[in-house]
């Protein structure tokens, strides 16, 4: 992935990028579940056309009972839901200097939603996974050029992570039918992990007795500081706190404007599989972190709610949220760079005047 300069603006190319994909206006973090048309949404290549008729899931490989299920086979099995926080590996990503050249997301590729389906791991059990099986490979119905490959979307997952009891191969979100950016009619859910190993629009699950080697393993979604190096790959997301941004917006810049007085400053924050142990926040840059309340959610791979109360002053401020979770990992200050841009969880910063007037 190339990088553009310091001083380079926004690219057409990524444009194109950033017209097809959407992110999640930050006002929505006021909500335990993000609606449906306000959920980011990424996709590397074009929406499929599928037809829900004749479409069918193909499970083979190293498997004892090979299937072929329709929709209908999907939803006659016990059914399976979970409210889950689901984040690009690229978030973030146009703080960093040089910006790599993608999707030039701020802080809004992110959303909760309630996912419905059947359980990944009763399926695998169903089929019987063969001896000797490491890998489970998800194939999505959208193909595109990259890297200089054509290929269709796929990922690889450990056996023991696909067969975890929370992943989800669902057909529905917030109990609607999932709709066509969302991956219809099922895609994959990977509670924890970043968004790219929620596989779209998903045609086949193929149990492998080898390590998958595709591109969407390899080569991108690693963790690489120069371009020669093989990097590590993304999974799990990173702690990190957002504010739904206080007043209201100027349209450019879009600073923030309100009046002084008590101002109550929300939020959401997330780790993974980890959970949040402490939301901090401050209304300066050079300012004291001072703790936010924070409310556990009912599932436990949901955002937290957390709230500050402020006593707006006049002037300007910069207002910060960093989140820390039970490994004791802390949101850093600053970026740190990598060829991809992926993983930035550095702290947002919201300017806002507040006008004595």
């Amino acid at each position: 992935m190339t990088a553009a300069s310091g001083n380079d603006g926004i690219s057409t190319d990524e444009l194109a990028l950033a017209t097809r994909n959407h992110g999640m206006p930050l006002e929505f973090l006021r909500h335990d579940v993000t609606p449906v048309g306000a959920h980011y949404v990424l996709t590397h290549y074009d929406v499929p056309a599928v037809d829900t008729d004749t479409w069918r899931l193909h499970v083979s490989g190293a498997v004892d009972t090979p299937l072929s299920l329709s929709l209908d086979d999907i939803r006659v099995r016990p059914r399976l839901s979970r409210t889950v926080t689901m984040e690009c590996a690229g978030n973030g990503r146009a703080f960093l200097s040089p910006r790599p050249l993608s999707q030039p997301w701020l802080h809004e590729a992110v959303g909760t939603a309630r996912w419905s389906g059947c359980s990944l791991a009763d399926l695998l059990a169903e089929v019987g996974v063969g001896h000797g099986a490491v890998d489970v490979v998800f194939e999505g119905a959208d193909r595109g050029i990259e890297g200089g490959q054509a290929q269709t979307y796929a990922r690889g997952l450990s056996l023991d992570e696909a067969a975890r009891a929370e992943v989800v191969l669902a057909d529905e979100m917030n109990g609607l039918p999932l709709p066509p950016q969302h991956g219809a009619p099922l895609r994959l859910v990977v509670p924890g992990w970043y968004g790219m190993t929620s596989v779209k629009w998903l045609r086949s699950i193929t149990v492998t007795t080898e390590p998958y080697t595709g591109y969407q393993n390899t080569r991108s979604y690693r963790w690489r500081t120069r371009d020669d190096d093989p990097g590590t790959p993304m999974s799990v997301m990173r702690p990190r706190a957002l504010m739904a941004p206080p007043g209201i917006p100027g349209f450019l810049p879009r600073s923030r404007f309100l009046r002084p007085g008590p101002v109550l400053l929300e939020g959401r924050a997330w780790s993974g599989r980890q959970s949040i142990t402490d939301v901090q926040v401050r209304t300066d840059d050079e300012g004291p972190w001072r703790r936010a309340e924070l409310e556990p959610p009912d599932d436990p791979y949901a955002w937290w709610r957390w709230t500050f109360k402020w006593e707006a002053t006049p002037g300007d401020h910069v207002l910060s949220c960093r989140a820390t979770d039970d490994r004791g990992v802390v949101q850093p200050l600053e970026p740190e760079w990598n060829v991809g841009g992926y993983g930035n969880h550095a702290v947002q910063r919201v300017a806002v005047r507040v006008d004595g007037a």
